[in-house]
């Protein structure tokens, strides 16, 4: 990974390190759109994104063959969105789950770190699309009114396109 990319991973953590929830986006074989909140684990040094569920769930019924999927993170009152698309594995490693787990986790998972249906998605973002405005609410309306009183267009603050291509 090069100095730029490296740059482009450290941004898009940043970016969505306070956001624990996503909707986890798929797009099936045929075609069919399905999300779902997800609770991010974990974005590693490598820049890859993990999620525990179960190996029989519907979301890793629903992967289509190429496994491709996006992951919309909101945090409006900071008024940062991103939109990450990614390839994802499944992945079964006991020693990762001891690794990324969380007691909060049982909830979902009540057998713990035991239960023989427990397994990671990894996804490798590919690219993602962000939406930062470091203004609050307040003067973000200001800035749209006055922008409608002067008939220019609203500047929604910083935005842009990262490009990450991590192996999957």
């Amino acid at each position: 990974m090069d100095a730029h990319e490296k740059n482009d991973l450290q941004k898009l953590k940043e970016l969505v390190e306070d956001i624990r929830i996503c909707m986890f986006t798929i797009v099936d074989d045929h075609s069919k759109i399905s999300s779902r909140p997800m609770s991010t684990v974990k974005i590693d040094e490598s820049g890859y994104i993990w999620f525990f569920t179960n190996e029989y769930s519907e979301t890793i019924q629903e992967l289509s063959k190429d496994n491709v999927v996006s992951l919309i993170y909101a945090h409006p009152s900071k008024n940062i969105y991103v939109d990450i698309k990614g390839a994802t594995s499944v992945i079964i490693d006991k020693d990762r789950i001891k690794e990324l787990w969380n007691p909060m986790l049982k909830a979902w998972f009540p057998k713990g770190i035991d239960d023989p249906k427990l397994c990671l998605i990894k996804v490798a973002p590919q690219e993602a699309y962000y939406w930062k405005n470091s203004s609050n609410q307040a003067i973000v309306f200001l800035n749209i009114l006055k922008a409608i009183a002067t008939r220019e267009q609203y500047s929604e603050g910083e935005h842009g396109k990262i490009k990450i291509n991590q192996p999957v």
